[in-house]
């Protein structure tokens, strides 16, 4: 038997999704505040060791949660994003990433 495990990011996207091909702010929002939050903060500022996101562009977001995917090593919390950031599908990518760009400018 194949058991699959998602991470909660994963997981609140999966849950919150509903694709036609354009991006989906809800579910963004749904796995932003469910999980980046916690360290990104609340208004994607950045804590402590943890990345500003508010200002970034959705480009911008999209190519770094494709190589915390990939197994890339991006930067000093390569270890601690690439969990969150391995089982999402380019979609939720997108998503998140759309969400972050346009809700924290």
């Amino acid at each position: 038997m194949k058991t699959t495990i998602l991470t909660p990011l994963g997981a609140a996207i999966l849950l919150c999704s509903s694709h036609a091909g354009a991006q989906d702010i809800a579910a963004g929002e749904a796995a932003y505040q469910s999980v980046c939050r916690n360290c990104h903060g609340p208004t994607a500022k950045g804590m402590a060791s943890f990345p500003k996101l508010a200002g970034q562009s959705a480009d911008y977001l999209e190519g770094r949660l494709q190589q915390y995917r990939a197994g890339e090593k991006v930067g000093a919390n390569t270890a601690l994003m690439r969990p969150h950031a391995v089982d999402l599908s380019d979609g939720q990518i997108a998503d998140l990433a759309a969400y972050i760009a346009t809700a924290f400018d």
